[in-house]
């Protein structure tokens, strides 16, 4: 029995060490002087310095604006947004489609699934155009409509499938009582849905934060920036400012840990406590 607890520890240790690894390894590479590749497996730094922050952090243009304050408002503005907009317009959408039987619901769920199902690379040209005729190249809200295009189909797949699992009989309680199908939905189908409604936030976030493809698509002045498009700018063809750009991804990862952790007891929230407490 010792030996199995032993060899439990030793492989959960092992799996430890082995995730925090890169993390460890990319924050030697932001704390050092050194704007080369290390080579040196060790993930302690010789040598301490937060001058790379502090670069990153300071960064302007020719002209004297602050390009990190403004691409990290640009990131934190396109990721609520699309936040915002995926799990308003989605869960009402998932409600309908988990609770009533209409015409094209079959219809609808087959468009959402098939829009899953290509890259969003794949339209960037169709969208390109659109945006370009509706003068919104280079503006946050041509991103938000494009994020948001790929972000509500995974939201109404996401909360569908959570509304599936909702016992049908706590809504016909409220019905019976007086109640319409909205104070059904909004006292109900919500409160319990609030794990759900956590995790679709989160991955919706993380989508459009760490969004790069599109976003260097449409985006060509630096002050519209997001962080990743600005953070691939410290990559070029000659030369990589690898403490810089370790540097960026450090800070850039601050806010999903802030996030997460804020969203932590919804995320661990299960149905039978949110349907005790209702």
């Amino acid at each position: 029995m010792r030996w199995r607890t032993f060899a439990i520890h030793a492989i959960l240790t092992f799996a430890t060490v082995a995730t925090l690894y890169p993390v460890l390894w990319v924050l030697k590479m932001a704390l050092s002087p050194s704007q080369g590749f290390s080579l040196s497996a060790s993930p302690i730094p010789s040598h301490v310095t937060l001058q790379n922050f502090a670069d990153v952090l300071g960064s302007r243009d020719a002209a004297g604006h602050w390009l990190f304050g403004r691409q990290l408002a640009n990131s934190l503005i396109v990721s609520l947004a699309v936040t915002v907009v995926g799990v308003t317009l989605a869960c009402t959408a998932a409600y309908a489609l988990s609770r009533f039987r209409f015409p094209g619901r079959t219809t609808s769920l087959r468009a959402f699934l098939i829009s899953q199902m290509f890259p969003g690379v794949v339209t960037s040209i169709p969208l390109y155009v659109l945006l370009d005729r509706l003068g919104l190249l280079n503006h946050l809200l041509g991103l938000v409509l494009v994020y948001s295009t790929t972000a509500i189909p995974f939201c109404v797949f996401m909360l569908k499938a959570y509304f599936d699992t909702l016992p049908r009989e706590l809504e016909e309680a409220v019905l019976l009582d007086g109640g319409t199908r909205f104070d059904a939905f909004f006292r109900v189908a919500l409160p319990l849905g609030r794990p759900a409604l956590a995790v679709t936030a989160l991955f919706s976030f993380l989508t459009a934060w760490n969004e790069f493809i599109l976003s260097a698509t449409f985006m060509n002045d630096p002050l519209s920036f997001t962080l990743p498009v600005q953070l691939q700018r410290y990559v070029g063809d000659y030369s990589t400012e690898w403490g810089h750009f370790a540097a960026g991804a450090v800070i850039v990862s601050l806010p999903v840990m802030a996030l997460f952790l804020a969203l932590e007891r919804h995320l661990i929230g299960g149905l039978t406590n949110g349907a005790v407490k209702g």
